[in-house]
């Protein structure tokens, strides 16, 4: 079995950036850079009543980077979870910093390595129900996180001809959405 020999500190910021030595079942010894930030969730709030869900639109650098066309992405709200905190509590945090909804019962639809192969975040993703109601604020995200996010609320139909077509290209949100698209057909 593959096994971790040593990881070592390149960088401390926002993120970790760490210099990994491997040993492989094959007895290669290898070096790999790894970024760790912590635990993520992600939630794709949706009214089943309205047929709509709430995204958010906002600038990530990796596409900027990237040299994508837009690198300004509809996804589903998405954090970190603080040391300390649910899984559970920071969904509902972030849903109510980002889209400013209260969501009801959490449906939870798996937990995965957002990018294996270079870092160590690990992305929990529900489904989480609201009504017309439970937008109880502006949300747009914090001013101190230096946030730009645009908020969405989109028929789903509409959701699902972006996903059909290609449009959609946040993994997450991709991923939440073929959730609800097979565990609620009847909303599309």
């Amino acid at each position: 079995m593959s096994r971790l020999i040593s990881k070592t500190p390149v960088y401390e910021g926002w993120s970790k950036l760490y210099k990994a030595t491997i040993a492989l079942d094959s007895g290669a010894v290898i070096t790999r850079e790894v970024e760790d930030h912590g635990s993520a969730v992600a939630v794709l709030p949706y009214d089943p009543e309205r047929r709509v869900a709430l995204l958010v639109r906002q600038m990530r650098t990796g596409p900027l980077v990237d040299g994508a066309a837009d690198p300004h992405l509809l996804e589903a709200p998405a954090g970190l979870v603080d040391p300390g905190e649910s899984e559970e509590i920071a969904v509902r945090r972030e849903a109510l910093e980002e889209v400013g909804a209260t969501l009801g019962v959490l449906d939870g639809v798996g937990s995965a390595y957002s990018c294996p192969g270079v870092s160590t975040e690990r992305i929990a993703l529900y489904l989480g129900a609201y009504a017309l109601a439970d937008r109880v604020a502006t949300g747009g995200g914090l001013e101190e996180e230096n946030e730009e996010i645009e908020v969405i609320e989109a028929p789903l139909a509409d959701l699902a001809r972006l996903q059909d077509d290609g449009t959609l290209n946040d993994m997450k949100t991709l991923v939440l959405l073929s959730a609800l698209r097979l565990r609620r057909p009847e909303l599309f």
